[in-house]
């Protein structure tokens, strides 16, 4: 796993624990419970541990989300939840 979620309840922003190489691109895919693509992020990746915080997430509406991250050929699916 090249990245860990600090918490799958999220207000206005999602954090991550990164251990990818450095030099990398990040790319994030966040999807509503209906699929559709609400947010995207990429982010080249500076050192090989550090965190991200993906911010500008509050005007998305409560419910159930599914994050998706990939780095070159590795893939990661996480359920998240918005809430108040």
């Amino acid at each position: 796993m090249f990245a860990k979620v600090k918490s799958s309840i999220f207000i206005d922003a999602l954090q991550f624990q990164l251990d990818a190489p450095k030099g990398n691109c990040l790319r994030g895919v966040l999807r509503d419970d209906q699929g559709s693509i609400c947010r995207t992020i990429e982010k080249d990746i500076d050192n090989d541990r550090g965190e991200l915080t993906w911010g500008g997430l509050n005007d998305l509406p409560y419910g159930k989300y599914t994050l998706e991250l990939s780095q070159g050929d590795d893939e990661m699916k996480m359920n998240l939840v918005k809430r108040v």
